[in-house]
């Protein structure tokens, strides 16, 4: 009963502390507007003023934190039970490389003058960079798998191949990038650092049903992922088909992680410390790892881009930055403890 009862506590904490950061990233900015103010605008009595900075600037950035936050997260902790390894993240399987590529190759393919590209006007303008990144995403996640297949697939060989796989895409991408112009690179560096300032409606449309989606389906196969922790030979003798199991598994991730990168860049260290901090609270059972995964996502993204919209003010410090400022001593603190 430890497990259920510590899962019960965990969760309303979690939740409170993610209405918290949404409500500092919906305050907190240029424009401060105050808890009594926010409530009079949501309910339409704000001004204009109000009304434009909260419903369309801060809270679609608010709520595409909160959704690739989650989707991250999730996607980290299916992969660091499926490698059956606590260091995997979704980087592992080439997602972010191969995502930083397509967007580089989107990028060098047009003009740019300006940054207001980024917003854009159009369906089609405003979509054009995450289909080009998604789709770079999992054509990655693919190679890596298809390469990892040729000698059978076990944990430790798709960690080896997706590590060689995201190395040769980063440095094609840097090749591209020297040969772009000043606009072209400051224009692909603000997406590849992982950056939601240009959070819109439509990037939270788009992308809120794929994630709901995708986690659904991750979730039904929570047991799953339990039983692939035994071991392969101990999966296959409760009957469990691992090969199949691994693959649509591992789909789930890239396909969560790959959305997740098309509309907010190349935010790492993400689904490497949210899944092991929601581990240590809830424990490893995947049915309340999961869940609790996408709360601590959500909120460490959500705070990551408060602190980043406003620590240096008027300048802003990409939320991918400032999680992987805790991210990177975090992996070294993993490191020392697994001793590997």
């Amino acid at each position: 009963m430890r497990g259920p009862l510590r899962a019960r506590s965990v969760f309303p904490v979690l939740g409170g502390l993610l209405l918290l950061a949404a409500g500092a990233g919906m305050a907190i900015g240029r424009t401060p507007i105050g808890p009594v103010d926010i409530a009079r605008t949501f309910l339409g009595h704000g001004s204009g003023l109000q009304e434009t900075v909260l419903l369309h600037l801060r809270l679609p950035r608010v709520a595409l934190a909160v959704l690739v936050g989650a989707g991250m997260a999730v996607s980290g902790a299916i992969l660091q039970g499926v490698v059956r390894n606590v260091l995997a993240d979704p980087g592992l399987l080439g997602i972010n490389a191969g995502a930083g590529l397509a967007a580089a190759v989107y990028v060098a393919a047009r003009s740019i003058q300006d940054d207001r590209v980024l917003v854009g006007t159009s369906l089609g303008s405003v979509l054009a960079l995450p289909i080009f990144a998604l789709t770079g995403a999992g054509l990655a996640a693919a190679l890596v798998y298809s390469l990892a297949r040729r000698r059978g697939v076990t944990p430790w060989r798709l960690v080896l191949v997706g590590i060689a796989v995201s190395h040769g895409l980063a440095a094609v991408t840097v090749v591209l990038l020297t040969r772009l112009t000043k606009n072209q690179v400051a224009y692909a560096k603000i997406w590849l650092t992982g950056s939601i300032w240009a959070a819109n409606w439509t990037f939270v449309l788009v992308v809120t049903p794929m994630l709901f989606v995708l986690g659904a389906l991750a979730l039904r196969r929570a047991r799953l992922l339990d039983v692939l922790g035994l071991g392969d030979a101990m999966a296959t003798g409760l009957g469990l088909r691992v090969e199949r199991e691994r693959r649509l598994l591992l789909a789930l991730a890239a396909g969560l992680a790959g959305s997740c990168v098309a509309v907010a860049g190349t935010i790492g260290f993400l689904g490497l410390i949210a899944p092991h901090i929601a581990r240590r609270l809830v424990g490893p059972g995947h049915r309340a790892l999961l869940p609790a995964a996408a709360l601590v996502g959500s909120v460490t993204l959500c705070l990551a881009d408060v602190l980043g919209h406003n620590l240096l003010a008027p300048r802003d410090i990409p939320a991918g930055v400032m999680v992987a400022a805790i991210g990177a001593p975090y992996f070294l603190y993993l490191l020392a403890r697994t001793g590997r």
